[in-house]
């Protein structure tokens, strides 16, 4: 193995861009010995890596009586249940079997005081390990409370659009109506609303839910129009304002640092579209000028994506969200979108922007407690890498600073959106369970992982092209079990 020297050296090469105060090694676990299957040389990793960017009808019965029930451990038991049993259907070989209807919503439940006693987590029964022994399990602690309006409901999908054939089903068309009568009324009820987008939004109703959960538009139905039209019209003045100064030497490394990212992008098919890169720098470069503290930092440009996309697609026909064409939509409409967009990222970046202040210190406080969260969870895991020399900061910087929009399909990463906007500090506080939920969703392969390069090059280039919406709602129930364990109870990271 190479030097610590040499090791920081190449991280500070590296493209996520680590601030150099966050290099600093962490006290090791102890470890178990582990049979090398093949020494590499941390120069041979260095040469060789590249940049790394780039439920049944049953089940739905089983949460729909558990969360109609006001006792806590039947919800949680039978969250556990739900996952046990789709992982054993994961097992059996497969057959075609009817597509199973999507479940009704069910509403989350209100937990009482009393004792709960947690089970082994979705990815050591989703994904076992022959080896292992009931005694590397380290059972988890659980939390005083149930957090604030949370589901575990998994609905497979929330685009109406995926669930085959034109016609909706009897009970996605009646879950839409229940979006468009909230959304019709005279005051939308944000916290009905919020519990309802929990386990995902049909598309129809998507644009104006976001834009309603960001705290973009008010809840009065009335007062929208006059709110949009005056959030536009702020937005193109700062573009009149400023965007004319990018090339002035005090700004120019900003909008230079821009312009090379956004080609960096994905998907490529709607950023290389000119009409979307020219949106995409002003957006960014106004974002900049206006927040001084942080300016741009790269990992904001991902950012943009989602909110765009989803304002887009309601202006067209196409379904496969990687390969919108904006060339049909009004002039008009897209200088609409691209405000609407510049609102909603700046409500998201308000509660980040630790993220993206000088050194980070956001990301460095939520790896950190990302790392003590898994010591807890997953023991073997933990002691896994820290055995093979493999930081934390070296993938999971990217899971925060991008919020797994790298890892994850972007029509994956709208439905994660769909949850994080429902959940109070979704970007930054349950963001952290799901990154925990979903490193240890690939146990079995870390464990299979015997050096440090293919430890490292597996955790920036996890394998989840194939993901739908059904995997997120899989990985969104464990992260809530795990808040619903760890909430407000900081103790618990530590052993």
């Amino acid at each position: 193995m190479a030097s610590d020297g040499a090791r920081k050296q190449f991280w500070k090469r590296s493209n996520s861009k680590v601030p150099g105060s966050l290099l600093k090694s962490t006290p090791k676990v102890p470890t178990t010995p582990v049979k090398a299957k093949r020494v590499s040389t941390f120069q041979e990793f260095e040469s060789n890596t590249s940049d790394a960017w780039d439920a049944g009808e049953d089940d739905d019965e089983l949460l729909a009586m558990a969360t109609e029930s006001l006792n806590s451990e039947v919800v949680m038991e039978t969250a556990h249940r739900v996952l046990r049993n789709h992982s054993q259907r994961q097992n059996q070989p497969s057959q075609k079997k009817p597509e199973p209807e999507p479940q009704p919503i069910a509403e989350p439940p209100v937990a009482p005081s009393g004792d709960l006693r947690l089970v082994k987590s979705v990815s050591e029964s989703h994904t076992p390990c022959p080896s292992e022994s009931t005694s590397d399990t380290v059972p988890l602690q659980r939390s005083q409370s149930l957090p604030h309006s949370a589901t575990v409901t998994l609905s497979g999908t929330s685009d109406t659009h995926a669930l085959g054939g034109s016609a909706l089903s009897k009970r996605e068309t009646s879950r839409l109506d229940k979006f468009k009568q909230l959304l019709a009324g005279p005051n939308t009820d944000l916290e009905e609303l919020r519990k309802l987008s929990w386990s995902g939004i049909p598309k129809p109703v998507r644009p104006m839910t976001w834009k309603l959960l960001s705290g973009y538009l008010p809840a009065n139905v009335d007062r929208r129009p006059a709110t949009l039209q005056r959030k536009q019209k702020e937005y193109f003045a700062f573009i009149e304002h400023y965007y004319n100064s990018r090339n002035d030497e005090v700004h120019q490394d900003t909008y230079r640092q821009i312009h090379i990212d956004i080609p960096r992008m994905s998907p490529e098919a709607l950023i290389l579209q000119p009409k979307v890169t020219e949106i995409f720098e002003r957006i960014l470069f106004i974002w900049a000028i206006r927040h001084p503290a942080s300016g741009y930092v790269q990992g904001i440009n991902d950012l943009v994506t989602p909110f765009f996309v989803v304002f887009i697609c309601e202006y067209t026909d196409q379904e496969d969200v990687d390969k919108v064409d904006v060339s049909s939509v009004p002039a008009e409409v897209l200088r609409n979108i691209e405000a609407d967009t510049y609102w909603c990222m700046s409500k998201l970046l308000d509660g980040i922007q630790d993220n993206y202040t000088f050194a980070q210190p956001g990301i460095q406080m939520k790896v950190k407690m990302l790392e003590e969260l898994v010591s807890r969870i997953d023991e073997r895991v933990h002691r896994h890498l820290d055995g093979h020399e493999v930081r934390y900061l070296q993938f999971a910087f990217r899971w925060m600073n991008n919020l797994l929009m790298r890892e994850l399909p972007l029509r994956c990463t709208i439905r994660l959106w769909d949850t994080y906007q429902s959940e109070p500090e979704g970007f930054s506080h349950f963001h952290l369970y799901v990154c925990a939920a979903f490193l240890v969703r690939w146990r079995r392969e870390i464990l299979e992982e015997r050096d440090f390069q293919e430890l490292l090059l597996f955790l920036q280039n996890l394998p989840t092209a194939r993901w739908d919406d059904q995997d997120v709602s899989l990985l969104l129930a464990e992260a809530y079990r795990l808040k619903f364990a760890f909430a407000d109870a900081p103790n618990h990271y530590k052993k």
